[in-house]
């Protein structure tokens, strides 16, 4: 299967910020969110080093595009990244769509860029155990966890491709202890769990932005181009796995959260999104039918 490959380079933005240096009102943090950017009220002046280096960084990101990842500059400021990484195929994330919002702080590349992960469901899914539901990503290059410390020659780049390597086939083992599982078969039960959950929120919830992100147009646009590109796949994944309806999962890394299994109703808001995408885009609507023989398509 095809990976996705294509990132919108977004070089109208680039060409409008070439001389920002930007400012915002100050706010308290709290200690415990000084990971947050969404929490963060820093109002130190951005350097014109930092500024420099954020547009060089982004300037290589259009030009040489990682795979799978998408990114826009905030046309507001500078110093926010709005990314989306689509799920890797063969991983249980596949064809998902998974945002974060990055912010440089005034003295980057000294420090890294402080990242959120905004594909929660409103903070109720942990995707990984590296990814948790208030939307902490825990790399030891953004300093929330231990390990090899941020050097200032790392990127914006470095630190996507970081996360994406986190979503990978076996995430279940990501988390520190669990080189083996608690119980045999856990690996593959929360790789269940993953695939239903990306289906859930990350592909259904965000094309509908049920949680009300504030995703940048450019990004919607993609999301919609892809959905219809990887519709089948969607929908022949949750065909496959109908006879698990109703059963229950609890999350191992995330407390008492679970969800109960409801591909059906996952292939109902499947259908529903394709059919709004395509009156929009005004692309024929393809309907089943019955011809006696058998089950065919026609457009309307």
């Amino acid at each position: 299967m095809c990976v996705v490959c294509h990132l919108f380079t977004n070089l109208k933005w680039f060409s409008q910020n070439l001389d920002i240096v930007d400012m915002t009102s100050s706010n308290h943090l709290d200690i415990k969110y000084q990971w947050d950017p969404s929490r963060d009220g820093d109002s130190a002046i951005l350097t014109p080093t930092a500024s420099v280096r954020i547009k060089r960084d982004l300037l290589e990101i259009f030009k040489d595009p990682p795979p799978g990842i998408y990114v826009v500059g905030d046309e507001s400021d500078i110093r926010y990244v709005h990314a989306i990484i689509v799920g890797v195929m063969d991983t249980p994330y596949e064809g998902g769509f998974f945002y974060f919002l990055l912010k440089c702080p005034a003295d980057y590349p000294i420090l890294p860029p402080k990242v959120k992960f905004m594909t929660t469901d409103a903070g109720r899914v942990r995707f990984n155990p590296n990814l948790y539901k208030n939307g902490k990503v825990c790399l030891s290059i953004l300093g929330t966890w231990t390990g090899p410390a941020w050097s200032p020659a790392q990127q914006i780049s470095t630190v996507l491709l970081s996360i994406q390597s986190l979503m990978n086939e076996k995430p279940y083992y990501n988390e520190p202890g669990y080189d083996r599982e608690r119980t045999p078969g856990d690996a593959k039960r929360y790789n269940e769990y993953l695939r239903h959950e990306t289906l859930r929120v990350a592909v259904c919830g965000m094309l509908e932005n049920e949680c009300h992100l504030s995703i940048p147009p450019q990004l919607v646009e993609m999301m919609e181009s892809t959905f219809l590109q990887f519709f089948d796949l969607y929908t022949e994944t949750c065909r496959d796995n109908l006879r698990s309806d109703g059963e229950f999962y609890i999350d191992p890394f995330g407390g008492n959260t679970g969800c109960n299994f409801e591909y059906t109703k996952i292939l109902e808001r499947l259908e529903t999104i394709r059919s709004n995408l395509q009156k929009k885009q005004n692309i024929p609507v393809s309907l089943p039918f019955t011809d006696g023989e058998g089950s065919d398509e026609k457009d309307v």
